[in-house]
C-alpha cells in the first residue's frame, strides 16, 4: 500500500520561491521516491539526525526535501524544502544545521 504525500503551507511557500524547471525536478522525484517506503534509506533517502525539522530528508540535485512519514496514516508530510550550498543547507532564507 502506498503512502499519501501531503505538502505544508511552508513548504509550498519554499517550492513557490523557485524557479518552474526545479519544481518540476523536485516534484517529480517526490513522485517518484516517497509514494512506496518513504523511510526506508536508499541513495538519495536518508534518515537525520535528531534536530527541529523532521526525521527524514531526499535528496533532488541540490535542493533537500525535508519530511515525516506518518506510519499509522501511510502518509508523508512535506515539511520544507531547501538548497544545498556547500555544506549549508538553506530553507526560505535561512540556514540551517542538520
Amino acid at each position: 500500500m502506498s503512502f499519501q504525500v501531503r505538502f505544508e503551507d511552508e513548504a509550498i511557500e519554499h517550492l513557490g520561491e523557485l524557479a518552474a524547471r526545479e519544481q518540476s525536478i523536485i516534484l517529480d522525484k517526490i513522485e517518484k521516491q516517497l509514494p512506496d517506503q518513504p523511510n526506508v534509506p536508499t541513495r538519495h533517502r536518508k534518515e537525520l539526525r535528531p534536530n527541529p525539522l523532521a526525521k527524514w530528508q531526499l535528496s533532488v540535485d541540490d535542493f533537500r526535501v525535508i519530511y515525516d512519514v506518518d506510519e499509522a496514516r501511510k502518509e508523508v508530510l512535506i515539511l520544507a524544502i531547501g538548497k544545498k550550498i556547500g555544506n549549508r543547507l538553506f530553507i526560505g532564507g535561512k540556514e540551517y544545521k542538520l
